[in-house]
């Protein structure tokens, strides 16, 4: 539903040294880059206790819509990996305009800047994830960056963190991320997604908090009867049109 008065859309500008510009794979919307398990993935499936046939993950618009939201940063070349976990690559892009920037595609944390946090491993160093995009918004637009929404298929963990590239639009942003899967012998190829950008306006949350008065339990009441008895009322009718230019 919309009360007619359209906002400007959220914009993101992300500019690489001109020297990288026919060497990085550009990012990508999300939503032109859904996973190929999704894409994969039957519509229905039996289930295993009643052998009857079930809608599967393929037709939730909320998990669709969250691995579809805003933009994916994508790893730049093939990154080899063996158990330990070490890195390797064969990758010499040119030198550029920006002193002392980085040539690697990965570089580490040591593993002391984790010390306390729940989700760090002892003596276990970060992998960041170098960035060579510069990412800048309109006045009063930050960017939410976080690993690729519902991809627990990827071997690492990209830790999630806000930057406001409105005043940061000149700064290179790099992405510090766990590697998870000590299993894992082979090759990330190029085009991994390795962050997902979403921007947000800050405004102030004002939440409130309370019970449903009649009238609301009885709409909540009669959505949830509508839900049981059709298919797709959510994608029909409570869903919002994300299509853009």
């Amino acid at each position: 539903m919309s009360d007619g008065a359209e906002r400007p859309a959220l914009r993101l500008a992300f500019r690489c040294p001109p020297e990288l510009a026919d060497l990085l794979p550009p990012p990508v919307a999300a939503a032109k880059a859904l996973p190929g398990w999704l894409r994969a993935m039957p519509a229905t499936a039996p289930d295993a206790e009643t052998g009857n046939p079930v809608r599967t993950l393929k037709h939730c618009p909320p998990l669709i819509d969250a691995l579809g939201l805003g933009y994916l940063i994508l790893l730049p070349v093939d990154v080899r990996v063996e158990r330990g976990p070490a890195f390797s690559w064969d990758w010499s892009p040119p030198a550029t305009g920006l002193e002392g920037l980085s040539r690697s595609p990965l570089s580490f944390h040591v593993a002391a800047q984790g010390q306390g946090a729940p989700f760090a491993r002892p003596e276990r160093r970060f992998l960041k994830f170098q960035n060579f995009w510069t990412i800048a918004t309109d006045p009063g637009v930050s960017i939410l960056v976080t690993h690729p929404l519902n991809r627990p298929d990827l071997p690492f963990d990209t830790l999630a963190g806000v930057v406001d590239t409105d005043r940061y639009g000149d700064g290179l942003i790099h992405f510090p991320a766990i590697w998870r899967d000590d299993g894992f012998k082979g090759v990330l190829p190029r085009g991994t997604p390795v962050a997902q950008i979403v921007p947000f306006r800050r405004e102030p949350l004002d939440a409130t908090i309370g019970t449903l008065t009649p009238d609301q339990a009885q709409a909540t009441d009669r959505l949830r009867q509508a839900l049981d008895q059709e298919t797709g009322i959510y994608r029909r009718h409570h869903r919002a049109d994300r299509r853009g230019g």
